[in-house]
């Protein structure tokens, strides 16, 4: 599993020409799913998500995590995450989980943030989508639990 992460000051999700989701200071998360990954990848990398402490504190330090900023989360679907390019100019998607394993994995990563007490908006998954976002830093971390 592989979560995109950037801290935004803002972030939105327009599908269809109409805003589905939409936060204001927080993360965005691409999420992409690979064949091998359960609930358990999933409670991990959420478990490292929401401890992040990327936020600056009062001294300008990134020390505070997304609780201690109220921020919320806008959660999207990503396959493409899983992009193989090692041979060619086509990418190959061989290693992302098919999409009957891969959205209720999806499904399962929005709920557990939302247990969290966390506000969570949301892409549709496999819709097409157009993501805005005004990161913030700009500051990006990738989550990959293959290196955890």
């Amino acid at each position: 599993m592989r979560f995109v992460v950037q801290r935004v000051r803002e972030a939105s999700v327009t599908i269809d020409g109409e805003v589905h989701g939409r936060i204001d200071r927080g993360f965005l998360v691409l999420a992409g799913v690979s064949e091998d990954d359960d609930a358990a990848v999933a409670d991990k990398l959420v478990k490292k998500l929401l401890g992040l402490r990327i936020f600056e504190d009062e001294q300008g330090k990134t020390n505070l995590p997304l609780a201690d900023v109220g921020g919320s989360l806008l959660i999207i679907s990503q396959f493409t995450l899983y992009a193989d390019c090692k041979k060619g100019n086509r990418p190959s998607f061989v290693k992302a989980a098919r999409p009957e394993v891969a959205e209720p994995l999806y499904e399962y990563i929005v709920s557990k943030c939302r247990e969290g007490g966390y506000e969570v908006a949301t892409g549709v998954f496999g819709a097409d989508m157009k993501v805005a976002l005004l990161n913030d830093g700009p500051f990006t971390v990738i989550l990959d639990s293959a290196q955890m």
